[in-house]
């Protein structure tokens, strides 16, 4: 879907090709953050630790876009007087590039964890919280997709699918309550509650991303 449907001859005005570049450079920030994602999942669950220096350099470089994309959307706001539907938008990009950078920074937290993780012995839930990272991806990477095509029904679609991260989430906090008067050391116990807390976050902004996808269309969130 194109961003803007216009007449074949019209010229695009300037602030329109700003609103596209502006979206590719959101969809490149997207692109990245998937990366990172992916990254931190394999640091935790493939013992990829050599990916956690990757990580750390990625997640500078997506700083990088988050600060430039929002001055870009402050400046597009403030400088050149956008119409109502330009505001919105360029709001929702705004929020949006937040969203992705959060995710980001969560990713970073799960490879920091793995480390912590590493001298004890894989535990049987250790699964289920694999199960958990690899559907909170779908949901990012479905968002971004809803995204580049600009698909109205992104935040209702996306919003069943976090659904079922809340269900991981609070099928395997009981689980890991339910054993943590165990006998030993606690602390692998703590690390996978905040990972399944990390998860859930992560998934409530991809659900966010679709969200805006959808208000930036219809004015709704859906």
């Amino acid at each position: 879907m194109q961003l803007f449907h216009q007449p074949p001859q019209r010229e695009r005005t300037q602030f329109e090709r700003s609103l596209q570049r502006l979206e590719q450079e959101v969809l490149r920030m997207g692109a990245l953050v998937e990366q990172a994602f992916r990254l931190g999942h394999n640091c935790l669950f493939k013992e990829d630790l050599e990916a956690y220096e990757t990580l750390r350099a990625l997640d500078k470089e997506i700083d990088r876009y988050y600060r430039r994309i929002e001055a870009d959307c402050s400046a597009m706001l403030t400088l050149k007087a956008p119409v109502s539907q330009d505001c919105r938008f360029v709001s929702a990009f705004m929020q949006l590039v937040r969203d992705l950078e959060r995710i980001a920074d969560y990713a970073e937290d799960l490879a920091e964890k793995s480390m912590r993780l590493v001298p004890y012995p894989t535990h049987i839930l250790m699964a289920d919280i694999e199960g958990m990272s690899e559907h909170a991806q779908l949901m990012l990477s479905t968002s971004l997709v809803a995204l580049a095509d600009l698909d109205p029904n992104a935040g209702t679609y996306v919003k069943r699918l976090d659904d079922r991260v809340d269900d991981d989430y609070d099928r395997i906090y009981a689980a890991l309550a339910q054993q943590q008067n165990q006998p030993g050391v606690i602390e692998p116990f703590i690390l996978m509650a905040l990972i399944i807390r990390d998860l859930e976050r992560m998934a409530d902004h991809a659900t966010n991303i679709a969200q805006r996808v959808s208000y930036i269309i219809t004015g709704q969130r859906g």
